[in-house]
This record gives structure tokens, C-alpha cells and sequence, in this order.
């Protein structure tokens, strides 16, 4: 191969890369959404500096059914994200997720630094219950249970809209060859060309088991806040750097240098 051959593979393997290029276009994406309180002080060590908790100690738990993800196929998705605050704009820490396809990890971890690890989350309708589960290596880590479509969102979809467009954050980390860390940033995504296709709110209630490999449980259910059941078509664009732990760290050592 040429070196601009080389150039234009979308990922790893050369032969067969593990995903196209992007941005990727998911249509019906499902949705739940349980969101609980839990301790303020786990939230504030659970979120990497200069990420500052909001005032309510407040987590989402979610379940996401991507039937149609181009480049990725037919998955399932499950995780906690932090309401969080970067430089005053209200964001969404994404802090652990879980799923069961390969490309989307390796596609996830490599361009925008999603916190994405193998397991098997399930979302399902159950008779008159909206059921997630959530299992790792043959333990059931987390269950979230909603009553099924209880009251629909009046409006147009702006709710959700909002929802969605929240900007998410995550903390991007890849080794170099010598095995320090090469890159370690924070990443900003916006999700575009959001279509609300219908939105429910509800009854919930999450149950969370301790897991070495798996800890959603580190964060405790103290209190149920809500449920939220939606469906949208939506676009993952390519994401931007917003804090780069590694020049901080050299520009700090060539002040202390001097």
C-alpha cells in the first residue's frame, strides 16, 4: 500500500477495518432513562477535573436499542452519565457504558473516548413493563423497570430534542508504545439532525449490583427522580477537544522547568 492508501483507511484492521468512516446515522434509537440521587461526594470523585457537579447529586441510568446504526448494525447500550458543568455550560459527563457489538466499542473508545466495555444489556417491552437489563460476564449488574408508554409527552418533541442535544463529554485515554498515556483528553459531542419520534414519561424504579468489572453500583440508588422512555432518528458526528490533560501537564513541567 501507498502511503496515501494508508491514509484513507477508516480504522483498524487494514484488512477489514472495524468500522467506516463516519458520521453515523441511527434511525429509531429507543430510549430509557431512569434518573436517581445518589452521594454528591461520589459524584464529585467521579468526575475528572475541571468537570464540577451540578447542585442535585443526580445520575442517568440508560438503555439504548439501536436497531439501525450504520456502520455499526443492530446493538444494545447501557450506562451511567453525570450531569456536570464545564466552564458554566451544563453538560452530560458520559462516566461507564456497556455493550454488545464490537465495532461501535472500537469505533466508540478510538475517535470520541467513549467509556465502552463488552457485556450484554438488553431493553425490552414486557407485557405492561418497559424492561432493561444489564449483565456482565453471566451476572446481572443492573435492572431498570417503567411503566410501559403511562403518559405521552404532549408538544412537538421538544423535550427530547433537548434531551439529545445536550452536549456529552467524555474522557478520551490511549496509551502510546511505551504504555503512558499518549492521549488524554476531554471530548465534546453534539448530536445532530435530531428527529423526535415519540416520547413517554412514567413510573421507575433501578436496582444496582456491586460488580469489580462493572460498578454502576458505585453509585448508589438513594432516590428515584423520574423515568423517560423515548424513541429518535439522530446523527454522531466526529467530536472536538475541549481539555488535553497531557499539554496541561508539559506546560506545567516547562513552567516548573524555568
Amino acid at each position: 500500500m501507498r502511503r496515501e492508501d494508508v491514509l484513507r483507511l477508516p480504522s483498524m484492521p487494514a484488512a477489514g477495518p472495524s468500522y467506516p468512516a463516519g458520521p453515523y446515522r441511527f434511525i429509531n434509537r429507543e430510549f430509557l432513562v431512569i434518573t436517581y440521587e445518589t452521594d454528591p461526594d461520589l459524584i464529585r470523585a467521579g468526575l475528572p477535573e475541571p468537570l464540577e457537579p451540578v447542585d442535585q447529586p443526580i445520575v442517568h441510568y440508560e438503555w439504548i436499542r439501536m436497531p439501525d446504526s450504520s456502520g455499526f448494525g443492530s446493538y444494545t447500550e447501557s450506562g451511567l452519565v453525570i450531569p456536570a458543568r464545564l466552564h458554566g455550560e451544563e453538560v452530560n459527563f458520559v462516566s461507564q457504558m456497556y455493550l454488545d457489538d464490537d465495532p461501535p466499542i472500537a469505533a466508540g473508545r478510538e475517535i470520541w473516548g467513549f467509556p465502552k466495555k463488552y457485556a450484554h444489556p438488553k431493553l425490552d417491552i414486557v407485557k405492561d413493563t418497559l424492561t432493561g437489563t444489564l449483565e456482565y460476564a453471566g451476572q446481572l449488574v443492573a435492572m431498570g423497570t417503567m411503566g410501559y408508554k403511562h403518559e405521552s409527552m404532549a408538544g412537538n418533541g421538544d423535550l427530547t430534542r433537548a434531551t439529545l442535544s445536550k452536549t456529552q463529554i467524555n474522557l478520551k485515554m490511549i496509551p502510546g508504545v511505551d504504555g503512558r498515556l499518549e492521549v488524554c483528553q476531554l471530548v465534546a459531542i453534539n448530536l445532530t439532525d435530531i428527529v423526535p419520534i415519540g416520547s413517554w414519561m412514567g413510573p421507575g424504579r433501578l436496582h444496582l449490583v456491586p460488580h469489580v468489572n462493572a460498578p454502576v453500583a458505585d453509585f448508589p440508588v438513594r432516590r428515584v427522580v423520574g423515568a423517560h422512555h423515548y424513541i429518535a432518528d439522530l446523527t454522531l458526528p466526529f467530536g472536538r477537544v475541549v481539555h488535553d490533560y497531557v499539554k496541561e501537564a508539559a506546560a506545567a513541567a516547562g513552567l516548573a522547568a524555568e
